[in-house]
């Protein structure tokens, strides 16, 4: 009877309407009953949005902590480290044995040995020549008070007096540590503080080449028409060349 089966194979899916199915032609119809609201096409776009941006943000603010200028020492706050090491009791340098007096007379003479004045400038000069005299004599309240100065002093240097500051505070430094243990540590944290400002300020990099080597003297003169450059460079050479050929 093709007239009664051919309604009933047209019927047969509205027979079972809530059974669940998994033929493509019911998944097919649940996607076309779907509309994806405004906010769920969102999501995606600002969930990938937001992951893009942390290995954008992140990277950087690395970067910049991680600067070597942000980890380089100030050398004022070490110089107000040295300053602070000497602040002891009144008699302790003079209650020092003899052999340890001695190491701070030599320590006395490489902070101050040489033309102190020329490198270091007259200010720092004659405070580094005065904290060697209290040394010499076992002054630890002098000592104390001079080496209070030695922060503000060092700020205003040039580069070539902070080198030379740098390389004296290193050499007198070996000398307290070479004191070895006494009292409470107090000789070698002076040594410590002393080494690593000698070694920043001592390691600052001097271009000192504009300053060392003289501008060269430019003249010009003038034959007619003809302008010739003259510099003692020049001066000297056609002076030679005027001996040879008996100009």
């Amino acid at each position: 009877m093709p007239s009664s089966s051919s309604p009933l194979l047209h019927l047969q899916p509205l027979t079972f309407p809530s059974t669940p199915s998994h033929s493509p032609t019911l998944l097919f119809h649940q996607n076309l009953n779907y509309f994806p609201s405004k906010t769920s096409l969102r999501k995606p776009f600002n969930s990938k949005k937001l992951q893009l941006s942390k290995p954008q943000t992140i990277p950087f603010a690395l970067t910049e902590s991680d600067s070597p200028k942000s980890l380089e020492p100030n050398p004022q706050t070490l110089l107000q480290e040295v300053a602070d090491s000497f602040d002891l009791p009144s008699d302790y340098f003079s209650q020092l044995p003899g052999d340890l007096r001695l190491d701070l007379n030599d320590a006395a003479f490489d902070l101050s040995n040489g033309p102190v004045i020329d490198e270091c400038g007259l200010e720092l000069g004659e405070t580094l020549l005065n904290i060697s005299r209290a040394w010499e004599q076992a002054d630890t309240s002098t000592s104390r008070t001079l080496a209070s100065k030695l922060p503000l002093l060092g700020s205003s240097l040039t580069d070539n007096a902070k080198s030379a500051f740098g390389r004296r505070l290193v050499t007198a430094g070996r000398r307290f540590q070479a004191m070895g243990q006494y009292g409470q540590g107090e000789l070698q944290k002076i040594a410590k503080a002393m080494t690593a400002a000698g070694k920043l300020l001592s390691a600052i990099s001097v271009s000192a080449t504009s300053d060392e080597q003289p501008k060269m003297e430019t003249r010009m003169l003038k034959f007619g028409d003809l302008q010739v450059e003259v510099t003692s460079e020049k001066a000297n050479i056609g002076a030679a060349i005027g001996f040879v050929f008996g100009l």
